[in-house]
């Protein structure tokens, strides 16, 4: 095994940051005692476009540097300006925006997919100043758990309970195809075994969590993880965007998209935001498919981590000592969204009635709202939220230098997941 500054030390922080900011969220299963030039805010900035994990497999940092309040100040006006820019551009009252139907008036174009655009155009075509950063990764650390765990407030297992071991069949199947298609048109383009590996886990699993899990365990070199984080973030992305595009052109219900995309688009963001897309409906579906998928990283990790951690515990010339966190396995969102579920499920999360009659007039009916539908509106404004610091933090112009091998891989095993996932859609739901 090559020692850990050949995985991740010759980086700069810069070219590291520059990928994004949406890990960070759970637990690292595995730490590894690290001695390199890497600093501990370019690690923390790994990723752009997951919004579940510090690396599965990662090295153990000093302490961060503790920050002021203010120093996030910047991040939070910048994201939360074009959060709502983002909801006035879907409000707006002209086509796409709106469109009138026999069910309707309906906003087709949801807040949060505005808000990643709007972040993505600020990010890249003005110079937005280092002060954002620290803001956006904090907004998109803090929430993207939180947003995860009040849409469960929406989801009645029981309305889902037919489709579930379908829905988990093809979950399987998809993973299987994704690391399969990865690796066979890796080889065929040229790429390296590792970069068709680690596409294939991103691709498959859960995209950048997925890919820092296995990269340490596969001696996966610098160039090796920079091809396939970039080439994972950049087709995410995509989907997130053509996903209910073409689910709208299809035709598709509810619970078959949430399933499609649950099971095809690559980061739990970019699932939630295209779900809700599409429906609120298919939203909370694609939500729990996609976590459920995202458990499934456990069991590959967990093999690949407890090999690695016998092997390499005491090797010390590397300057490194891994210690595996079993209890870590499953990220603390998953559960808390599964609970939440469970509550709405079993119907004890009360209305609140409100008596307007004093303020009103004496005849005034008492208001009622329930208390899981106020939760669902907060995860959707923390959702759209997080999109717009992700844009932010989103540089195309590093994406942009992704290896045509690895693009083409990316986009092969992307769009033979996504088709396979449309056809067993099709044939079983």
């Amino acid at each position: 095994m090559a020692d850990a500054s050949h995985h991740l030390g010759s980086l700069s922080s810069d070219a590291f940051a520059s990928l994004g900011s949406m890990e960070g969220i759970y637990e690292p299963i595995v730490e590894i005692t690290y001695v390199g030039p890497l600093t501990e805010d370019a690690f923390a900035s790994f990723g752009s476009m997951e919004g579940l994990a510090a690396p599965t497999a990662a090295p153990a940092m000093a302490p961060p540097v503790t920050r002021e309040a203010s120093s996030y100040l910047p991040g939070y006006l910048l994201a939360s300006a074009a959060a709502v820019a983002a909801y006035v551009i879907h409000l707006f009252p002209v086509a796409p925006f709106q469109v009138i139907g026999a069910t309707g008036v309906r906003h087709p174009i949801s807040a949060a997919i505005i808000a990643i655009v709007i972040g993505v155009a600020i990010r890249n075509l003005w110079p937005v100043p280092g002060a954002i950063s620290a803001g956006c990764k904090r907004i998109v650390k803090k929430l993207i758990p939180v947003a995860i765990v009040l849409t469960g407030a929406g989801l009645d297992l029981g309305n889902i309970a037919g489709i579930g071991v379908i829905a988990l069949g093809i979950t399987v199947i998809c993973i299987g195809v994704a690391f399969g298609a990865a690796y066979l048109f890796g080889r065929w383009f040229g790429l390296s075994p590792g970069t068709a590996i680690l596409i294939g886990a991103g691709t498959g699993i859960c995209g950048n969590s997925a890919i820092v899990a296995v990269a340490p365990l596969i001696d996966a070199d610098d160039e090796e993880l920079v091809l396939s984080i970039g080439t994972i973030n950049l087709f995410g992305l995509l989907a997130m965007l053509a996903c209910p595009l073409l689910g709208g052109m299809l035709g598709m219900g509810d619970e078959a998209f949430g399933v499609w995309t649950g099971t095809s688009i690559h980061a739990v963001p970019q699932v939630v935001a295209a779900g809700f897309a599409h429906s609120a409906d298919a939203g909370m579906l694609a939500t729990l498919v996609k976590l459920v998928r995202v458990t499934l990283l456990a069991p590959l990790v967990a093999g690949l981590a407890i090999y690695y951690a016998r092997r390499h515990s005491a090797d010390v010339a590397s300057g490194r000592n891994v210690v595996v966190h079993y209890a870590r396995f499953v990220p603390w969102f998953v559960w808390g969204f599964v609970l939440l579920a469970l509550l709405n499920t079993v119907g004890v999360i009360p209305t609140l009635g409100f008596d307007l009659s004093e303020w009103i007039a004496a005849s005034a009916a008492p208001v009622e709202i329930p208390l899981a539908d106020i939760l669902k509106r907060i995860a959707k404004v923390m959702l759209t939220l997080a999109m717009a610091a992700i844009g932010l933090e989103l540089n195309l112009r590093v994406l942009a230098r992704v290896g045509g091998r690895a693009l083409a891989t990316g986009l092969a095993a992307s769009c033979v997941l996504a088709a396979t996932s449309l056809a067993l859609v099709g044939l079983l739901m």
